[in-house]
């Protein structure tokens, strides 16, 4: 029954049909239109109700394309994916490709902090997900590692990547008094207590600014010097 359901949803995807408004339905219009309405009022409120408002089509049209709410949102984390990966070419430096790669999932997390989260610890076992892993594990590879020791590797590596992005896309999803008050915990909170309570914190007062600051860029460098400590012996190097 599974296998059957799927083919006829397959099937229904490439029979593309326009919406009240006279837009063209597709999968991809979908996706779109859940990205804007998870920016707008988070991934809780997306339902096939309001995908058809937004769509101008009858909700039970987007059962056409997505099995469920959950598949939809599975396809939307692989568009987060995908976007951090368009146009990526990993280099001769294996560390730097790597370094390329993380920026592009945190600037991919940014610009869509409402629904990063969804990406950041679902499997979505679609295309963009399948290119991402591929290339990250093939980095390694061309490295010196074993592939399965690659594979690995890039597990902790990539897992690291997104807890990071995941925690920068949270903050900018805040609210402005949310970020702020957070922004001066550092500068207020932390810097007016008890030196004799908390003498270290009171040691590095001035430094304590950085309780504010990302920490993606300092946990990146710290696991790709990991990774390089690693790297097997090129030879005749």
């Amino acid at each position: 029954m599974a296998g059957a359901a799927g083919d006829r949803v397959s099937h229904v995807r490439r029979r593309r049909r326009p919406t009240r408004s006279g837009t063209l339905l597709s999968a991809e219009l979908i996706v779109d239109c859940a990205l804007r309405l998870i920016g707008e009022h988070g991934p809780e409120a997306l339902s096939v109700r309001r995908l058809g408002a937004a769509l101008g089509c009858d909700p039970s049209a987007v059962y056409r394309y997505f099995h469920n709410t959950d598949d939809l949102l599975l396809a939307v984390a692989d568009r987060i994916i995908g976007d951090s990966m368009d146009g990526f070419v990993p280099g001769p430096d294996w560390v730097a490709s790597l370094r390329e790669m993380a920026l592009r999932v945190r600037d991919s997390y940014r610009a869509h902090p409402r629904a990063a989260v969804l990406a950041s610890y679902r499997v979505t076992r679609r295309e963009n997900e399948f290119r991402a892993v591929e290339t990250g594990v093939g980095i390694l590879v061309r490295a010196g590692f074993e592939p399965a020791r690659a594979l690995r590797l890039y597990l902790a590596f990539i897992d690291t990547v997104l807890g990071h992005a995941a925690l920068d896309a949270a903050a900018l999803a805040l609210s402005p008094a949310q970020r702020e008050g957070d922004s001066q915990a550092s500068t207020r909170a932390y810097q007016s207590v008890s030196a004799e309570t908390y003498p270290l914190l009171a040691a590095i007062r001035e430094d304590l600014y950085a309780l504010a600051e990302s920490s993606f860029e300092p946990a990146l460098e710290l696991m790709l010097s990991a990774l390089a400590a690693q790297a097997p012996a090129r030879p005749g190097a």
